[in-house]
Formats: structure tokens, C-alpha cells, sequence
């Protein structure tokens, strides 16, 4: 799954000491998932594609995008806590302001309807297909504060959306937010950190620091060594999901940003064959065992 990952360089975490830095070593389980220790910036990689629109290209905005056709259900657990989720179902989503309907805060508008419903300390996420997604913070007077080419920049809102539509993105986390006025002074008072002073990987990682102040964000901010914590359950549709587990929340906001980027229905064609590779090997293994019984000890 993640493995496949040609772009960020990782470490699978069979190559990464164990230990947990809370000293709650009581999960057990299997090792999967992906280390993203020397990863970078995929704001990097988004520059990329924003090339195709300086030389003419088609832009994002004239092409139909559906949030429930592109993006990928998921929860995110540390330990059995949810601390996210997207949901277009009626009872998962959490209620909002105005939200009659399950899954309305995941409704995406252009940059110019989010300016009318947009607050100081509101999150907001830019969505496009085909694209990693692109989270600001708003701090009033129609500007943003957002991690954009190694770069903390304040913009206008209509210009950091780049013809994305857009949606407030407060309901995503669980975690309890700071105060507004928190919020924007976090995200003011990193205007101009670049480059190597940066604490973040990503857009998404540095808009919910500054909206939770929550460490687990930042590079480095929890150690990668013990049991995996932290578990990405990827909705396959027909009550079907496949759960990958993380040492680290940045890992698995990597990971996350990942499946968005590719889309849904790669996502669930990668899924489906690795299921199927695992389920057919396993398969072969319980054939073997029957026919060489003596075998299985080995195996073990």
C-alpha cells in the first residue's frame, strides 16, 4: 500500500526502533503503514501542476468536481479516540451551523461564496481533483495565512485558492480548537518562516497547528519508535474498509494527503489489489499447510 509511494522517500517502520514515548506500550498488531522521516513538502509537487496553468492549461475551476465521486471516506483513531473524519454520511457527520443534512460541511464552494461565510480562526481546505489539498487559515479582511513552496505567506483568499473551490474544514479534526483570536495570531506570527526554519511538512499540518496548537503536527513532533498508535480506516464502500496504522500523525496526514492527491477510485483499485494479492497468499499458505502440515511451524 503505502510502500508504493515512488515520490517520498520513507522507511518502512520494520527499520525503526520500538518504544513508546508515553511508556503505553499495550497495542499489539500488525506493523503496516509508512514512515515519511526524509519526506518532502508535497506543496513542492504541487508547483508542478500548477505549471500546466501558467502555460494555458485547463484551470481547476472549469472542471466538474464532485466531493463524493474524487474524495476518499475516512476516520483517523489514536488509540480507540476518533480525531478525524470525513463522512458524507448522514450519521457520522458532526452538526454545523446552518447543516440540515448529513455530510453539508464537506459541500465545496468557490473562493468568492467561502469570502461570505468565512470567520478569523476559520480552517479552510481547497480541494481540486488530481491534486494534493490545499488548507489556509482565514484571519479576517479577506486574507489567509497558508504554507504554500516552502513558505509561511499571507494572501488574499481568492488568490491562495488558485480557481479551487473551497470549504471550511473546522468540523474535519475532533480536537478541541483555541480561541479565534489564537488562531490567527499563531498563523500571523509565522509570515515569512521558510525553508529549513519551517515546523511543518505540509498546508494541512500547519493550518491545524494553528488552530489546535496541538505538537503532533510540527516535524518531529512525536517520536517515531514503539507500537502504532495511530490508525487510518479507509472506507471501501459495502461496509468494507481497510485500516492502515501509523507511529506518528504526521506520517498518516502524509499518507492521507496521498489517497486525496490520487483520488478515489485509484485509492479502492490499489486496495482491492493488494487485498486480493494478501487474501490469494494467504489462500495458498492454508493449502500448503493442509497438504505439508509439518510446514506451519516454520512459517510461525
Amino acid at each position: 500500500m503505502g510502500n508504493q509511494v515512488e515520490k517520498l522517500t520513507h522507511l518502512n517502520y520494520k527499520e525503526v526502533p520500538t518504544a513508546d514515548p508515553t511508556g503505553m506500550d499495550r497495542d499489539e498488531g500488525p506493523r503496516i503503514g509508512v514512515s515519511y522521516i526524509f519526506s518532502n513538502d508535497d506543496d513542492e509537487l504541487e508547483q508542478q501542476q500548477d505549471s500546466v496553468h501558467d502555460l494555458g492549461g485547463e484551470h481547476p475551476a472549469l472542471q466538474p468536481y464532485d466531493p463524493q465521486l474524487h474524495e476518499v471516506e475516512c476516520s483517523v483513531y489514536y488509540r480507540d479516540e476518533c480525531i478525524y473524519q470525513k463522512s458524507f454520511s448522514e450519521e457520522d457527520a458532526l452538526p454545523e451551523e446552518g447543516d440540515e443534512g448529513g455530510g453539508g460541511h464537506l459541500s465545496t464552494y468557490t473562493p468568492e461564496n467561502l469570502l461570505n461565510r468565512c470567520k478569523p480562526g476559520d480552517l479552510v481546505e481547497f480541494v481540486c481533483q488530481a491534486q494534493y489539498p490545499h488548507w489556509v487559515v482565514y484571519v479576517g479582511d479577506f486574507q489567509v495565512v497558508h504554507l504554500h513552496r516552502l513558505e509561511v505567506v499571507n494572501s488574499f483568499l481568492t488568490d491562495a485558492s488558485q480557481g479551487r473551490r473551497g470549504r471550511i474544514a473546522n468540523q474535519l479534526y475532533r480536537y478541541k480548537p483555541l480561541s479565534p483570536a489564537v488562531v490567527v495570531r499563531n498563523a500571523l506570527e509565522q509570515v515569512g518562516c521558510k525553508d529549513r526554519d519551517l515546523s511543518w511538512r505540509n498546508s494541512e499540518c500547519f493550518a491545524a497547528w494553528c488552530r489546535y496548537g496541538k505538537r503532533e503536527f510540527k516535524i518531529g513532533g512525536e517520536l517515531r519508535i514503539g507500537k502504532q498508535p495511530y490508525r487510518l480506516q479507509i472506507r471501501l464502500g459495502d461496509k468494507r474498509s481497510h485500516t492502515l496504522e501509523f507511529q506518528s500523525l504526521e506520517d498518516l496526514i502524509m499518507e492521507k494527503r496521498r489517497n486525496d492527491q490520487i483520488g478515489r477510485a485509484a485509492v479502492i483499485q490499489e486496495l482491492s489489489s493488494h487485498l486480493q494479492a494478501a487474501e490469494e497468499e494467504e489462500e495458498e499458505e492454508e493449502d500448503h499447510h493442509h497438504h505439508h502440515p509439518g510446514a506451519r511451524t516454520a512459517v510461525e
